[in-house]
């Protein structure tokens, strides 16, 4: 399967719990059918709790592509059910940040989304892994997991993108320092013993945390991940380290600490929790490996993102 018209039977999984998808499942099936996708199956869920058993019987169904709509977390655990079994991923972006549907260059709104989903080309695409948990984005330890803890649904309803700027200003507050070991089991690296940190990153894809950018070169299709650790500093200077990140060149001041790897192991005493694409799925040590060209997914025609090459 080269493109998206290509699929015998395709299902529908929308989760109305995030932030656009109350609305969403009509329409979409709507826009895919009169597209001339054979929609044959829909399912919509009320939370994340609800999408393990839901894939499972989807993926029983044999559908040659399977369309999630939802936030970046659902669409995550969905590719790392999906990694390897050769049926197609389409995104259907209907959460606050939506960073993998930037990455991937699909249209931010629902019905642009549809159109291009239906008209759209397959690609091969990393999947991230820490501790055997699925990410496609970034996962973290430090600031980010506060953010995520901030980020209330009222507030994401509420406020949009805007949310991650509220949120981040809240967790920064209470933040406490932490000390981490960054070790390379490949050898490319010498470990890292880092202190007074504000946070640890380690990217799979191009966008996190409404648009920033993990790194200049990144990519969810190049094969390695990125790695950054931003040590603690006065207000000014991390304000000065906020105006970087959205090109992501803050990577290449000389106090903050980035490599590319494809495993890496990170360890924090006392054990710390891990936020995997907005989702805190599991805690350190973790240890992060990448799949290369593990999902296949549906971009727009024009996507440069990936190409299909696995």
């Amino acid at each position: 399967m080269k493109a998206a018209r290509d699929a015998r039977s395709v299902a529908v999984v929308i989760n109305a719990g995030a932030r656009l998808g109350a609305a969403a499942p009509d329409l979409a099936v709507d826009t895919l059918r009169n597209a001339g996708l054979p929609v044959t199956a829909v399912h919509r869920i009320l939370s994340g709790t609800d999408l393990p058993g839901t894939l499972d019987r989807v993926m029983a169904e044999n559908h040659d592509l399977v369309v999630v709509g939802g936030g970046d977390g659902t669409v995550s655990f969905a590719a790392g059910r999906l990694a390897g079994t050769g049926t197609v991923l389409g995104v259907l972006p209907l959460g606050t940040a939506n960073d993998l549907a930037r990455t991937l260059e699909i249209p931010s709104t629902l019905p642009a989304a549809c159109a291009a989903l239906a008209d759209g080309k397959v690609v091969d695409i990393d999947l991230g892994r820490v501790n055997g948990q699925p990410f496609l984005n970034v996962a973290s330890v430090g600031l980010s997991v506060g953010v995520t803890e901030t980020l209330s649904p009222r507030l994401k309803r509420r406020l949009g993108p805007l949310a991650y700027a509220v949120a981040a200003v809240r967790a920064y507050a209470r933040h406490q320092p932490f000390r981490a070991r960054l070790e390379f089991p490949e050898g490319d690296h010498q470990a890292i013993e880092l202190e007074n940190l504000l946070q640890v990153a380690v990217g799979n894809g191009k966008h996190y945390g409404g648009g920033n950018a993990v790194s200049p070169t990144a990519g969810i299709d190049d094969h390695t991940l990125d790695i950054y650790a931003i040590p603690g500093a006065p207000l000014r200077e991390h304000m000065r380290i906020a105006r970087l990140l959205k090109d992501g060149s803050f990577v290449e001041r000389s106090d903050v600490h980035h490599a590319t790897t494809q495993r890496v192991r990170l360890v924090t005493d006392p054990p710390m929790p891990v936020n995997l694409d907005g989702e805190i799925a599991t805690v350190t040590p973790a240890d992060f490996t990448i799949e290369r060209n593990a999902v296949h997914v549906v971009v727009p025609q024009g996507s440069t993102a990936a190409v299909l090459d696995g």
